[in-house]
């Protein structure tokens, strides 16, 4: 079951879809719940041959494995913090053209998208998001409900806490730290640590 079925929500169903067809692990996806899907998102799911089924209470009563496909973290947080008590599994999800390196530690309800590429010795918390060719490099540390937009870059040995968001093409220099519900804008570069709760841009991100 994949809950949201905005934009990002749909873009995982694709990988669903990419990963049955490379003869992985197959699953089918029962459907989309969504507590206000738009008409234009339901049109979406309506060409992609599936279907929204109700809100995301919903899953309380489902016995099935589920994925939050929802981009920004802190909404994906608060839906976290509604679902996981329900005790459902939550998938991990790895495109097939994601590349995943030795001895990484993936938490429940990771999404790894497409040319996405993570190291070597890289925890991932729960409900952690890494978007298309985003590059997550060794012993790097990232907190639960992790966005990393695409082409965003997290270099070794850094640590990003719960909530944050790299922005598209952003950087994030060796050993730096991002603090718990952070925003990185799109093509900064981080170059010294982030207190918890900032927004920072450009280069240096400030």
């Amino acid at each position: 079951m994949i809950v949201g079925c905005g934009g990002h929500g749909r873009e995982i169903f694709g990988i669903v879809a990419a990963i049955n067809e490379a003869g992985d692990v197959p699953w089918k996806v029962t459907g989309f719940l969504d507590d206000s899907p738009s008409d234009a998102n339901l049109r979406c799911l309506d060409r992609l041959g599936t279907a929204w089924l109700g809100p995301t209470a919903l899953l309380a009563q489902l016995d099935t494995h589920f994925v939050i496909g929802i981009g920004d973290p802190r909404v994906r947080a608060r839906v976290a913090a509604e679902l996981d008590p329900l005790g459902r599994p939550a998938a991990r999800l790895v495109h097939p053209a994601a590349t995943v390196g030795l001895a990484n530690e993936l938490g429940e309800g990771v999404v790894i998208f497409a040319g996405a590429r993570i190291t070597t010795n890289v925890t991932l918390g729960r409900h952690v998001h890494i978007n298309q060719n985003a590059t997550v490099g060794h012993d790097s540390v990232l907190a639960d409900c992790v966005q990393v937009n695409p082409s965003a870059a997290v270099s070794g040995s850094c640590t990003i806490g719960r909530d944050v968001l790299i922005g598209t093409n952003a950087s994030v220099l060796q050993g730096r730290s991002v603090g718990a519900g952070s925003r990185v804008g799109a093509n900064a570069c981080v170059v010294r640590d982030v207190t918890a709760g900032r927004t920072v841009k450009g280069v240096p991100a400030a």
